[in-house]
């Protein structure tokens, strides 16, 4: 990856940077596909916000308030623009506006724990190596001349085990474009002349070694993909849409701030993170098709030292604020019809509370998720789970279905498209991946 730790990049480090190597990714194989992409009219984008760990979701769009207290816990309920649906009331900013959403509850899972397979491809691991629903766009959709199909704001390191972000038969050309890296990731306002000039520094040398490049003939002889990966690191657009500090103070004041609790250590604190949520809005207001984030710490188990409850009392209102502001953000710009932003977690949590802690364990039975824009029929909520938000009551809805829809947004059918495996046999997509049908306009 592009990391501009400290001063202009050396001509071996920029020339370096035309093969650059994303997560196993070289950006000259990132952008072979460019030649197919449509410019005739705005295409639509995916903003995908991972809550990795599993967030309860009887505290959260499924709350029960008449369930007993050991199953509903401590937080009341708000009413919502929806009337007769109500939200926890740690979430006041996404009721006022979830008349703008789509709440999707008794969403079942195969998995049970935090391998997140469904959660980017739709199918659980026994289903084998499948691509990510982001690797699939980039393959079948294409790319933009100045900017990849998908970017995932998630930071992995090499070989994890809970990646699930892999391109697999999709092809290494379309793995996530993950932008890492001072130059591009720090929203913090300087705080010397010596950092301030630290910055100039990056954004002059790489101005000035590409005009040497230009001036020794050297960018002739790259290969037509390794120059387009050039503009690409260099480009007005690409630069534009990754550089944080040209967001205004304001809003990126407007997305909030706070702290949250470990998910098991009560003692120790985190900052939330509103730049990836930024970020998000910057690349699909810029053209790319699918971006991913994962924000916060949801693993809340019972245990000595957890207390799911006050790591909630600080993490839910930075997560209300932060996709309050991001679905304002976009509907403002004339982008919300255009982006799905769909917010979930892997699988739900115990409605009944457990102790010591205290805590809730991983629930794959009934789980929720909130999604707008997109295009899609929001102000409802679809599917109903039973008194103690155990199971669903209303059908059956699975992460092939939420996945499916995501690729009926992008103009993928989700029935009928296949890609070649790894033999180069052609596999389905997904095994059972209909779109959930009340969401479709």
């Amino acid at each position: 990856m592009l990391t501009i730790a400290s001063g202009p990049p050396s001509r071996r480090q920029f020339l370096r940077a035309g093969g650059l190597g994303v997560a196993g990714v070289t950006l000259p194989a990132l952008l072979r596909n460019d030649a197919r992409a449509d410019s005739a009219a705005r295409p639509k984008s995916v903003i995908y916000v991972v809550l990795s760990g599993g967030p309860s979701h009887i505290d959260t769009w499924d709350p029960k308030p008449d369930a007993p207290a050991e199953f509903r816990g401590p937080f009341g309920t708000i009413p919502t623009r929806l009337p007769g649906v109500r939200l926890c009331e740690l979430f006041p900013l996404q009721a006022s506006i979830l008349d703008k959403a789509a709440i999707l509850n008794g969403v079942r899972s195969v998995e049970n724990d935090h391998y997140l397979s469904e959660v980017y491809t739709g199918l659980p691991r026994s289903a084998g190596n499948r691509p990510a629903f982001g690797s699939v766009a980039s393959r079948l959709l294409g790319t933009s001349a100045h900017l990849p199909a998908y970017v995932s704001v998630h930071e992995v390191q090499a070989n994890d085990r809970f990646d699930y972000e892999r391109p697999y038969y999709a092809g290494s050309q379309h793995a996530p474009f993950r932008p890492f890296g001072d130059a591009l990731n720090d929203l913090r306002p300087v705080r010397s002349r010596d950092a301030l000039n630290d910055r100039r520094a990056i954004l002059a040398g790489l101005d000035r070694m590409r005009r040497e490049i230009d001036a020794a003939g050297q960018a002739a002889a790259l290969d037509r993909f390794q120059a387009r990966a050039l503009e690409l690191v260099t480009s007005p657009q690409a630069r534009e849409a990754f550089d944080l500090s040209k967001e205004p103070r304001r809003n990126v004041d407007r997305y909030g701030r706070g702290k949250f609790t470990h998910q098991t250590v009560k003692s120790i604190v985190y900052d939330w993170d509103v730049k990836p949520f930024i970020l998000a809005r910057r690349l699909v207001e810029a053209g790319v098709r699918v971006v991913t984030v994962q924000v916060g710490s949801w693993d809340h188990h019972s245990g000595a030292e957890s207390d799911i409850f006050l790591s909630y009392r600080h993490c839910l209102p930075a997560l209300d604020r932060s996709v309050w502001a991001l679905v304002t953000d976009l509907e403002e710009r004339g982008l919300l019809d255009d982006t799905l932003v769909v917010v979930l977690g892997e699988f739900g949590r115990t409605p009944k509370v457990t102790y010591p802690g205290p805590g809730r364990e991983h629930w794959a039975d009934a789980g929720s998720a909130i999604v707008f824009g997109g295009g899609m029929r929001v102000g409802q909520v679809v599917g109903r789970t039973d008194a103690r938000a155990e199971r669903s009551v209303s059908g059956t809805m699975t992460f092939q279905n939420v996945v499916g829809t995501i690729y009926h947004v992008l103009g993928i059918d989700p029935v009928t498209a296949a890609l070649p495996d790894f033999s180069g046999r052609p596999t389905y997509l997904l095994d059972q991946g209909r779109p959930i049908g009340e969401l479709l306009g």
